[in-house]
């Protein structure tokens, strides 16, 4: 893995559109089917914040949820976390990276 990478919340926003702040950074959620630069084709999904990537597009699968949902990450790209929000045990999944926020995961 790549050494962390660190900056400050006005650094993340002045860097980031107002809507990629409010996911990555503050854990926010963006509406279902609203994503449109996920790799349709051969490519690699890539970190809003730091560019690292993160999920090949052999590994993304249609979910139904209206949200790009992956199989895999690309090995040492992902770490996981326990989260207990909204009277919920759901698991969420950051960058190993910058820790962005990247969704969860869902059986």
């Amino acid at each position: 893995m790549t050494e962390k990478l660190v900056k400050t919340d006005a650094e993340w926003q002045a860097q980031l559109s107002p809507e990629a702040y409010k996911v990555t950074r503050k854990h926010g959620t963006e509406r279902p089917g609203t994503h449109e630069d996920f790799p349709a084709g051969h490519g690699t999904f890539t970190c809003v914040c730091c560019g690292e990537p993160l999920f090949d597009k052999e590994t993304k699968f249609e979910s139904g949820t209206g949200w790009p949902s992956f199989y895999a990450p690309i090995e040492g790209q992902v770490e996981e976390q326990e989260d207990r929000s909204w009277f919920m045990r759901r698991t969420e999944v950051h960058c190993a990276r910058c820790d962005a926020h990247l969704g969860h995961v869902f059986p």
